[in-house]
């Protein structure tokens, strides 16, 4: 069956293959429908497709097949990442069934010459790197982070992650000294060095993200940007103008050098918070409550109260005078000489 479509077929003897949805190397993505329901609603049904189909390989295959499962099955139980609903084999080749999630990929959103607003960027950064922190506290790498990758929910707007690059290690698996390789799998201009050697880190998603947001940033493609002979970090502060605050923690996203980057995504949603969000030194200015009202009136009241009191105490409490000789004798009458 590898090489040809599905359409129209039914797999597993349950799920009814309506449509190709994608497809690169490592195999196709298609909507079906699951024909055990009475609403027999969409589903999405992934085929893999091993490059080497001998026994030794196809047993490596199935071991890491199983263990992306298990992998999808704990981040199934986030609300932005679709869930695992089954997985099979059929012919040498594997299924995963997952949820159907109706919208579009940011390349809608993200598209070459168009600058996005640095406040949209932020809330673009802050909503990746929530789930991207989810995913990280399992540490689990998705390793191909990229517009395309990430669907923007057409019932609530909400950004869902899809497409978890390990499952691709399927594709490329093969047997050296016995053991198994470590396949790369990435997009170019969003896969960092270390991980194009096939050594990804949880940093290697926040470098993805950090590259995407510059893409949202500048309108140009993280692969046609210019990159510093002496440190390889990525040139990219020239093409628009950013605030001091964001640019620091894109630039630490993007360094080439993996430990100068963010941990993971948590670090860097930390950063981004702490600007998106900054404390507020000015003084509230929330409507007084009437209490608030009423406190006032009485306090001025008892310092006009004290005012007059000390008037009049002032006034009966004159210092005496010694009297001079003529008042002595004239008293209150003017005096005639």
């Amino acid at each position: 069956m590898s090489g040809q479509t599905i359409a129209g077929k039914t797999l597993s003897q349950r799920y009814h293959i309506i449509s190709l949805l994608g497809g690169g190397s490592f195999g196709e993505t298609y909507l079906a429908e699951d024909t055990h329901l009475p609403s027999r609603p969409e589903l999405v049904v992934k085929r893999l497709k091993p490059q080497y189909t001998d026994p030794e390989n196809l047993k490596i295959a199935r071991r890491l097949f199983d263990t992306e499962v298990e992998t999808l099955y704990k981040l199934g139980n986030h609300n932005q990442i679709p869930r695992l609903f089954d997985r099979f084999e059929e012919q040498q080749e594997f299924y995963l069934v997952q949820e159907y999630i109706e919208g579009q990929d940011l390349t809608k959103e993200l598209i070459p010459g168009q600058q996005l607003p640095e406040t949209e960027v932020i809330k673009l950064l802050q909503e990746i790197l929530e789930v991207m922190a989810f995913v990280h506290q399992h540490n689990i790498i998705h390793r191909d982070l990229k517009p395309s990758n990430l669907m923007r929910r057409a019932k609530d707007d909400k950004i869902v992650i899809i497409d978890f690059g390990a499952v691709k290690e399927i594709s490329g698996t093969q047997l050296q000294n016995q053991q198994r390789r470590t396949v790369a799998s990435g997009t170019t201009g969003y896969m960092p060095a270390e991980q194009i050697k096939g050594d990804p880190k949880l940093g290697s998603d926040v470098y993805a993200i950090g590259m995407l947001a510059i893409q949202a940033l500048t309108g140009i493609m993280p692969d046609e940007l210019q990159t510093d002979i002496k440190t390889g970090d990525v040139i990219w502060k020239n093409h628009v103008s950013v605030s001091r605050e964001l640019a620091k923690i894109l630039d630490r996203m993007v360094r080439e050098n993996w430990p100068d980057r963010f941990p993971s995504a948590s670090e860097a949603l930390s950063a981004l918070q702490a600007i998106a969000s900054p404390p507020r030194t000015v003084i509230s200015r929330k409507p007084r409550s009437p209490i608030a009202y009423k406190l006032i009136i009485v306090v001025m009241g008892l310092m006009a109260l004290g005012a007059i009191g000390l008037t009049i105490y002032l006034s009966y409490n004159q210092p005496e005078t010694t009297p001079t000789p003529e008042e002595e004798i004239c008293g209150n009458n003017p005096c005639v000489w």
